[in-house]
């Protein structure tokens, strides 16, 4: 039964992260193409941000799932079980994700600053300081994971194909102080530290939006707004629970399992694949709730913008090409009939055309 269960389990995983990939890459590139070449009345800097965390994304879900898991699940020996992609592709890995996890923590931080100083506004307003600040997250991101190229090593490994032992080389962790040195540095980088900074600021965000309504009262805040503002703030304060709680909970998980596997089951001898240890299946979980992650990012950042979703059901129905379509024709039978006009209008009566622009003179 165990063993069963261990195999569905496989099974599962196996047309899992295809799917992630049929789903996230596809959309995570629409989302691209919504917020950049569509109004969805967001600022600048927002439209800086969220379109760079989509490509970001984008090349998680390459490097991650469809290079690495989709092909581990479906091909007995993937290419990067090799010289050099074995270290080239743990560094575009963890590249990316530094890059997805610290765009979502100085994006949520620069809004919080925003609301507090003046002179913070008009510095993050301007689009060049967004896209410095994405550059340099990208680039250090990237930076930071140069180390991880060398924390996994090609090592031959007798397995059995078909009832037949083989020796294959495989892609293993370097069971080293220094790997695991690395490896604990970037479970806080990519998962721990960003976690709490997303939580933390989004409380202060939301407690900063409370202190600011109790300053103006009912009377002032409708005229200030136009409408109730303590709707727009639960909304809001619901928006950043909605984000806050997502994130922590497709994140934390694969950190906590992480964490235990690389303290108590980190040996030798210990067999990752055996699905008989139930921590084995959590760690797997984990990694699909935290996989999940790059694919819902534009969910929780776009979709919830009303103008974004009225933007999205133009694109999909083609509203938006007919409704630009009918404009222009409106605007050409107006102008062939004004010109219709105003070409009558002189040979009617030119004489009057002529004295309306003469003055008397003495």
């Amino acid at each position: 039964m165990e063993g069963n269960s261990g195999t569905v389990f496989v099974t599962v995983q196996k047309f899992y992260y295809p799917f992630l990939c049929v789903m996230g890459i596809p959309a995570n590139l629409f989302t691209f193409y919504m917020i950049c070449f569509r109004k969805c009345g967001m600022s600048d800097t927002a439209i800086i941000y969220l379109s760079c965390l989509a490509i970001v994304d984008t090349f998680y879900l390459v490097w991650v799932i469809l290079i690495d898991l989709t092909l581990t699940f479906w091909i007995l020996q993937p290419f990067w079980h090799s010289n050099p992609w074995c270290g080239i592709l743990g560094f575009l890995q963890y590249g990316s994700l530094y890059s997805s996890s610290w765009i979502v923590v100085v994006f949520t931080i620069e809004r919080y600053l925003v609301l507090r100083s003046t002179a913070a506004k008009q510095h993050f307003s301007q689009p060049w300081v967004t896209k410095l600040n994405c550059l340099a997250i990208i680039l250090v991101s990237h930076l930071v994971s140069v180390p991880l190229g060398w924390i996994n090593i090609v090592t031959p490994v007798n397995i059995t194909v078909d009832g037949e032992n083989v020796t294959l080389p495989r892609c293993r962790y370097r069971n080293k102080a220094y790997s695991t040195v690395i490896v604990w540095i970037t479970t806080f980088l990519s998962g721990g530290i960003p976690i709490v900074l997303v939580i933390i600021f989004n409380y202060l965000i939301g407690y900063h939006l409370c202190r600011a309504s109790k300053l103006f009262t009912k009377e002032e805040r409708r005229v200030m707004h136009g409408r109730s503002s303590r709707g727009m703030l639960r909304r809001t304060i619901l928006l950043l629970g909605t984000i806050s709680v997502t994130f922590v909970y497709l994140s934390l998980p694969r950190f906590v399992t992480y964490c235990i596997l690389r303290t108590k089951y980190n040996t030798e001898n210990f067999n990752r694949n055996d699905y008989t240890i139930p921590i084995n299946v959590a760690g797997d979980l984990a990694n699909m709730l935290q996989n999940l992650n790059s694919t819902t990012n534009f969910l929780l950042y776009c979709v919830v913008s009303r103008r974004f979703r009225r933007e999205l059901v133009q694109v999909v129905t083609c509203k938006a090409r007919a409704r630009e379509l009918g404009s222009v024709l409106t605007q050409t039978t107006m102008k062939v009939f004004s010109v219709a006009d105003h070409k009558a209008s002189p040979s009617s009566s030119p004489v009057t055309v002529v004295l309306t622009n003469l003055k008397q003179t003495e």
